[in-house]
């Protein structure tokens, strides 16, 4: 995107991804997270059911979760993953840690202190850089990216390495849960949400040529009169974690079914069609030359909706890309590593363009990102 003021442009110098251990069939996901033992007889009985049914509309061969199955030991977190996908990013761009400037990171939620972006800051061995944590459910990838684009376009940074990274499994484990306080918004998600992080590397350029470059970067909230549709119950101050527990005040959970569907369609089609139509109001895109439309939602049934409603627009069905089916959804670094595979396996035209939007559910936040081939 052209900035008329410094004439600035932001393009992708590097990508890099990683995925924790072997694939793992998705018969075997109750082995690796383990049996709800203790669940009351109703709700395990329900999770026989939900475990064939989820299969057939989520359609994941494999997912990847960082945890030993035997040891019940975890072998990665958020950090370490992150880590592994920023230092593949920084070599595919032919630079090294020193030559970043700004981190920027992206995750679902976090609770430590330091911030994961000083973590992992100096876990690449970087001694003095500008940094920025966000977590913001599935928008805070998106986030990230718009905040390291915008920066750099602004001409406060050069060199901005743009993170997120996942491990649901760590919420969804059967040693997680308060077992006999189950419920079944919180369970289904074991069935689709997977582990992994992704990175890009974004440099500051005089001009647009042989490359990818960020056109447009785009975020909102429309949840500011919908209920959250996910998330979990603790309150806005730390509780003493014995209470927490035995409250299960810790359980992530999302609506579904009809209770999820009322909230996220609303009159003239869903709210992502009409997110992304705000987006497209203020950024008009040539919907010919979209080669690629990454939906960033965790279920293949939920995906092929949003494509007959995007249709509609001009959108072509056949511009639908998705990884989800190799690796499980591994939440907000799915739109980054859509971004690296599509660098490194497909081959694009220069006027081509990457689309990329996605709705999370914890209080309806959009966002998206418009990426050209020069």
């Amino acid at each position: 995107m052209h900035n008329q003021h410094s004439e600035i442009y932001v393009r992708v110098a590097g990508s890099g991804s990683f995925l924790p251990g072997l694939p793992i069939p998705a018969d075997e996901v109750d082995y690796f997270l383990g049996e709800l033992t203790e669940a009351p007889v109703k709700i395990r009985k329900w999770l026989k059911r939900i475990r064939i049914l989820m299969k057939e509309l989520i359609e994941v061969e494999y997912y990847h979760f960082a945890l030993d199955p035997v040891t019940r030991k975890f072998t990665e977190d958020n950090v370490t993953m992150a880590t592994k996908a920023a230092t593949a990013a920084i070599a595919d761009a032919g630079l090294t840690a020193r030559d970043i400037d700004l981190i920027v990171y992206g995750s679902a939620h976090q609770d430590q202190m330091p911030t994961a972006s000083v973590r992992i800051q100096e876990a690449l061995g970087i001694e003095q850089c500008a940094e920025i944590s966000v977590h913001a459910n599935c928008t805070s990838a998106y986030k990230a990216l718009l905040l390291g684009s915008d920066l750099i376009r602004n001409g406060r940074y050069k060199t901005a390495l743009v993170i997120s990274s996942g491990i649901s499994s760590s919420e969804l484990v059967a040693e997680y849960y308060n077992q006999p306080l189950v419920k079944k918004e919180e369970l289904f998600l074991r069935y689709f949400l997977s582990d992994g992080a992704s990175a890009i590397v974004l440099q500051a350029a005089d001009v647009c040529a042989d490359g990818l470059f960020i056109e447009y970067n785009y975020m909102e909230s429309i949840g500011g009169m919908k209920p959250s549709a996910m998330g979990n119950k603790r309150p806005a101050y730390f509780m003493n974690p014995r209470e927490e527990f035995e409250l299960g005040y810790h359980h992530l959970a999302q609506m579904f079914q009809e209770e999820l569907r009322e909230n996220f369609h609303d009159e003239e089609g869903s709210v992502f069609l009409k997110g992304l139509k705000r987006m497209l109001v203020k950024h008009p895109v040539d919907l010919d030359k979209i080669r690629f439309f990454q939906i960033n939602f965790p279920s293949k049934h939920i995906s092929e909706l949003i494509m007959d409603e995007c249709a509609e627009l001009g959108i072509p069905r056949e511009t639908h890309y998705s990884k989800m089916a190799e690796m499980g959804y591994i939440g907000p670094p799915m739109a980054l590593l859509c971004l690296d595979k599509i660098r490194k396996e497909e081959k694009l035209e220069p006027g081509e363009i990457i689309l990329s939007f996605v709705t999370e559910v914890s209080k309806f936040m959009q966002a998206g990102y418009v990426i050209k081939k020069w």
